[in-house]
C-alpha cells in the first residue's frame, strides 16, 4: 500500500465557477456550502459558482471561499474513493490551507475552522489596508540568491522571504517600492519576477496588526489533537498540542511560508502517493519541482 499525504492549497486558487459541479453531485459537498452561507452571513456559493471575480479574489472572501471549496471536494473524494479518503496519513496545506488540513485531521470542526478562516481573511485585508505592500514571485533562482536580493532591495522598504515554495520558485512580500526593486534585481541576477494579485504583504510583520486578531479568535476556538499529522508551514514539523498548533498559527501570518521543506519532510517519512484536495493544480506542480516522480492526483471539479 503507497504512503498517502493531503495536500490543501492557499489563496491565489480561487476561481468563478469552483465547486460548481461538485455541489451539483455531492449532497455532502451542497451541504458544506449551505451550512457556510449560514455562519458567514452572505451566500458564498453565488460568489464562488458565479462570481463577480473581483469580490470572489479579495482576501476577505477567498480565503473562506478556498476552505470550503477544498472540503467540498474532499467530500467529492470520500463518495467516490472512500478507501483513499481513509487512508491518508498525513497533511498539510499552503497558508490557508493549514487550516483545512487541520479540519480534515479532526483538529478543528468545520464551523470552528471557518469562523477562524474568516476572521483571518478580515484581519489580513485590514492590515493590507492600513500598508500599502505586496508580494513578487521570483523565479529561476536559489534562496541565497534570492535572500542576496532581498537584502539588496531593502534600501527601498521592508521586505522579506514570504514564501519557500520549490526550487526557482521563492515569493518576497513587502514595501511595494522595495518589491519592484527586488523584481529590477532578480532579472539582473537572471530571474524572473512575477507580481502576485494579492491584497499586500502576506507572511511578513507587515500583518502583524492581523495576528492579534487571530490569536484571540483562536483563543476562542476548540482545537483537539489531530488524528493524522499536519504539516506547519512555520517549521515544516508536525505537532501534537492544540496549545502549540494555535501558537503556530497566529507565527505563521508574519512567518515564511516552509513549503519546499514541508514536502521535503513528507517525502522523508516516507509518503510516495499525493492528492491535490482543491481548486486549482498549483501544488502538483510544485511538488513536481520538488520530485517529479512522485505521484500527486488532483481533486476537484476542472
Amino acid at each position: 500500500m503507497p504512503k498517502i499525504g493531503f495536500l490543501f492549497p492557499g489563496q491565489g486558487a480561487q476561481h468563478v465557477g469552483m465547486g460548481k459541479s461538485v455541489v451539483e453531485k455531492v449532497p455532502a459537498a451542497k451541504a458544506l456550502f449551505e451550512q457556510a452561507n449560514d455562519v458567514l452571513g452572505y451566500d458564498l456559493a453565488k460568489l464562488c459558482f458565479q462570481g463577480p471575480a473581483a469580490e470572489l479574489d479579495s482576501t476577505v472572501v477567498s480565503q473562506p471561499a478556498i476552505f470550503v471549496t477544498s472540503l467540498a471536494a474532499l467530500e467529492m473524494l470520500r463518495a467516490e474513493l472512500p478507501d483513499v479518503a481513509n487512508a491518508a496519513e498525513v497533511a498539510a496545506g499552503l497558508s490557508l490551507g493549514e487550516y483545512t488540513a487541520l479540519v480534515f485531521a479532526g483538529a478543528m470542526s468545520f464551523e470552528d475552522g471557518l469562523k477562524v478562516v474568516q476572521k483571518r481573511g478580515e484581519a489580513m485585508q485590514a492590515a493590507a489596508d492600513a500598508t500599502p505592500s505586496g508580494m513578487v514571485s521570483i523565479l529561476l533562482l536559489d534562496r541565497e540568491q534570492v535572500e542576496k536580493v532581498v537584502d539588496d532591495a531593502s534600501v527601498a522598504g521592508e521586505l522579506h522571504v514570504a514564501n519557500y515554495l520549490c526550487p526557482g520558485n521563492i515569493v518576497v512580500s513587502g514595501a511595494n517600492a522595495a518589491c519592484e526593486k527586488a523584481a529590477e534585481l532578480a532579472g539582473e541576477a537572471g530571474g524572473r519576477a512575477v507580481p502576485l494579485a494579492v491584497a499586500g504583504a502576506f507572511h511578513t510583520n507587515i500583518m502583524k496588526p492581523a495576528d492579534d486578531q487571530l490569536a484571540e479568535a483562536l483563543a476562542a476556538t476548540t482545537v483537539e489533537k489531530p488524528t493524522i499529522p499536519v504539516y506547519s508551514n512555520v517549521d515544516a514539523a508536525t505537532h501534537d498540542d492544540p496549545a502549540e498548533i494555535r501558537s503556530l498559527l497566529v507565527r505563521q501570518v508574519v512567518s515564511p511560508v516552509l513549503w519546499e521543506d514541508s514536502l521535503n519532510a513528507m517525502l522523508a517519512a516516507g509518503v510516495d502517493e499525493f492528492y491535490e484536495i482543491g481548486p486549482g493544480k498549483v501544488l502538483k506542480g510544485l511538488l513536481k519541482r520538488v520530485n517529479r516522480k512522485i505521484s500527486c492526483t488532483t481533486v476537484n471539479d476542472s
